[in-house]
Parts: structure tokens; sequence; C-alpha cells
């Protein structure tokens, strides 16, 4: 079977290669964005949302995780899926599905369905994201196109979420937080069109065409409880039943899963042997050290703006546009970074440049300005996750045969959105905790409030400079520059 699946995969890729391969990177990347873009394009809203549905302090950050958690636990699932039964027939089917929970989240008039309609909306980006990579990684066969089209996709995927804080602002100032998800609806019918035009059918022709369901749901009902836990730590602590109850169970159940996926699954959702790649191995880890970063970054900026600084929803998504216009700059060098210098040298620069932006912005205090104290250490982080993320996704996938193309890259976006969701659970409930101890006891007077939650936040990002070193520590497993 596996003998068989490379020259499958090369037959059907190949009427894409000629004259329509500018049009597939387009039709992948804007996908990618579509999927990004709702990651981040929340955050600004997150004020008038809890106004608007009655969201609690604490309850607020599942409008995030709601999306990145369904997101992580169904994106192995998802790759599986396009590799299986043809990745246009399930990319039109996310499309689709994401299309329409965007319209049911926009409408929602209480905080159930909108998280319901997040979490759909998560689902459906597990089938989308993975079948982006996976088209990108069998249409473009010359290895200088293909690191050129990784490099365009890591660009999209970081950018889509520093634009979608300028989108969200601009949508909530001038509009309503309910266009957030509206604006969804005419890019997914764009994108469509698009890719019924574009995208042939490509499907492994193996014999089996069995799903690891059981393996799926374990995971993702893992990765939820162990939100929870972390979640009920801020109001409860960590010692508490309500904390340690969900936190065991949610470790147990992914326990369940890893016996899943080495003893029981006739056909694994994540082979436990792809592991054996130093590649993929550390493309993995710095995915989700930087998905951590980056969805920490957004949110507790977001949050300082708008607490600390007063800033409007228009203002904030501003404040983020220096952050896009870096990772989208410093992602178009990453790929040629990656030929010259290999992908060690290359992931381990813009690790060390996430983990320094985050330093410098752990430094806010309630007396920070955006000139001062943000755009310097923002232009620094994009710069850092430009590189960091096109050169993941060129190491993700080095070296996976074509018919397994869709396992890696669900891989690789599972393990950003699990760093993403845990790392966003764990640096809230610090930071909550820290703003809870600091106003304790006392009258909480509006300076003092802006100087608690200027602290928690400044802790929030020392907490996820840390993950980031620990991202740049993982780079050094990856490969070298070849023939060295």
């Amino acid at each position: 079977m596996t003998a068989q699946a490379p020259d499958t995969a090369a037959v059907s890729a190949s009427p894409q290669t000629a004259p329509r391969l500018g049009l597939v990177l387009t039709v992948c990347c804007l996908a990618q964005f579509l999927v990004t873009l709702s990651v981040a394009v929340v955050n600004i809203a997150l004020p008038a949302i809890q106004s608007s549905l009655g969201f609690s302090a604490s309850s607020l950050q599942w409008v995030v995780n709601a999306y990145t958690i369904t997101f992580a636990g169904f994106l192995l699932l998802g790759g599986r899926i396009a590799d299986l039964f043809g990745r246009r027939r399930i990319f039109l089917a996310g499309i689709a599905l994401f299309t329409l929970a965007s319209l049911v989240g926009g409408i929602s008039q209480n905080s159930g369905t909108l998280v319901t309609a997040r979490a759909v909306q998560g689902l459906a980006a597990a089938v989308i994201a993975p079948t982006t990579l996976a088209v990108l990684g069998t249409t473009f066969t010359d290895p200088h196109q293909r690191h050129k089209a990784f490099g365009a996709w890591g660009a999209v995927s970081g950018a889509g979420g520093a634009f979608g804080a300028l989108a969200g602002g601009v949508l909530t100032d001038q509009l309503s937080w309910r266009w957030i998800l509206f604006i969804n609806i005419p890019i997914g019918v764009v994108l469509f069109a698009g890719v019924a035009w574009v995208i042939t059918e490509l499907r492994h022709e193996g014999s089996g065409k069995r799903l690891d369901v059981p393996g799926a749901v374990a995971v993702t009902a893992g990765l939820l409880v162990l939100v929870l836990g972390i979640v009920q730590s801020g109001p409860h602590g960590w010692d508490s039943a309500q904390t340690l109850v969900p936190l065991v169970a949610g470790l147990l159940l992914i326990g369940v899963f890893v016996l899943i996926e080495g003893r029981f699954a006739a056909e694994p959702l994540m082979p436990l042997g792809i592991f054996r790649s130093r590649s993929v191995m550390a493309a993995n880890v710095v995915a989700m050290t930087s998905g951590a970063a980056l969805f920490g970054t957004f949110y507790f900026l977001t949050l300082f703006l708008h607490q600390v600084r007063d800033y409007s929803p228009l203002r904030t998504g501003f404040a983020y546009l220096p952050l896009a216009v870096s990772i989208m700059v410093a992602a178009q060098f990453s790929a040629a970074l990656v030929r010259r210098t290999g992908a060690r040298v290359t992931l381990v620069a813009g690790m060390t440049l996430t983990a320094g932006g985050l330093l410098w912005l752990a430094f806010l205090d309630e007396n920070s300005t955006f000139a001062a104290a943000v755009l310097g250490p923002t232009m620094v982080l994009g710069a850092g996750q430009g590189i960091s993320m096109a050169a993941s996704a060129i190491a993700g996938v080095a070296g996976v045969p074509p018919h397994q193309a869709g396992l890696a890259s669900g891989l690789l976006n599972a393990t950003r959105q699990l760093g993403g969701a845990l790392g966003l659970a764990v640096l809230a409930a610090l930071a909550t905790t820290h703003v809870k101890d600091l106003l304790d006891g006392a009258k909480p007077t509006a300076q003092l409030l802006r100087h608690a939650y200027a602290s928690g936040y400044a802790l929030a990002f020392g907490v996820a400079a840390g993950l980031a070193a620990v991202g740049v520590i993982a780079a050094f497993a990856a490969p070298g520059k070849p023939g060295n």
C-alpha cells in the first residue's frame, strides 16, 4: 500500500502543476487566511461580546477556546479524512460548514449558541487547514517552488491573525461584533467557488478507509476537560476539586488516546512512528510553543490596550498592523533561509526573536505607551513568528510520503492550535490569579485596577517568553543544512 501511494499521488497531482499553480496557491492561502483570521478576529470584540451576551470574566475565553480546542482535537481526523475520501470533496464540505457556522454565530442571542457555533467553526477549520498544506505539498513538486509556496502559506498563517485583529477592530467599532462572523460568509462563498474550479481531486487509493473515531473523540474530550480544569484554577485555585478533577480526567483521556493509537487502532489517527523523524518532532514542538506565544499575544495585548490604555476597538485593531507587516515580510525570507542555512538555524532564529519580543512585552506597566513599549516588541515578535511559521511548515512535512501529507500537515496544525488553546488557558489562569491577589482586600480604584491588569498581563507575556524559549531548545533538534 505504501509503495503505491507516492505514484498515485504524483499521477493525481500532475494536472495541477503547470498553468494553475498560482491559482492553487491563492486558494490555499485564502483558505488558511480564513482559518487564522477566525482565531484572532474575536479578540478585539471580546469586551463587546461579553457585554452583549453576558459572559463572565472566566467564561469569556471560551469564545476563543471553543474554536481552538475543536480545531486542535479534530485536525488529525480532518487530515486523515481528506487523504482517504478526496481533498477537493472534503475541502468543499469544510468551507460550507464553516460558512454556515459563521452565520449561526453571527445571529446568536445567547452565550451558549455563540460558543457552540465557534466549536463547529473549529471542527470545519480542522478539515480545511490540513487540506491546504497537503494540497500545496503534493501540487508543488519542485523543492524550490514548494518552499516558496510554504513561505507564502506561513506568511498568511501569521498575518491572518494580525489582520484579523485589525478587521475585528474596524467591524466592531463601525458596525457590530456580529460582523466579525458575518464577514466569513462572502469569503466562504468566494473560496467555495475557487476550490470547485481550481483544485482537482486527490485521494490515497489504499485498500483501507477506516477512520480512528475513538482516537479523535478521546483526544478532543481530553483537551476540552484539561482546559476546563485550567480555567477553573482562576476562581477556585489549583488545589480545589473543581480544578483537580478535570485536570486528572483530561490527562487520563489523553493517555487513553495514546493507548488507542499505539495498541488498538487498526489505522491510527496519529501513528506514533511519525515522531521518529527529528524534523517532524522539532517542527511540532516549535509549532506548539509558537502557537502559545501568538495566541497569548493576541488575547493579552488586546486586553492591555482596551482595559489599561483605553483604546477603542478600531484603534486596537490598527495597533496590530506593525505585527502583521512584520510577519508577512519575515515569512517571505523564511523559505530562502531554510534553503541556505537549513531548518535548524532558521527555526532557532525565529523562536529566539519570538522569545525576545515577548520578554520585552513583559516589562509593560500601566504607564506604557504604544510607541515606547508596544511597537518595538510586537515588530520583533512578528519577525520571529513569520520566520518560524514558514520554516516549521517546511520541516513538518519534510521527508513525509505523499500519502501521509494530510496526516503530517494536520499534526503540525494540531500542535499549533493545541499550544494556543492550552497556552492561553494557562496564561489566562496565571494572569487572573495575579490580578486577584493584587486586588485582594484593597479598594478597587481606577488606578489600582489599571496597575493590577497591567501587572497580570505582563506576567502572562513573561511566561509566554519562557514557552517560546522551549521552542528555541527544540529547534536545535531540527535538521541542519543538507550536506552538512
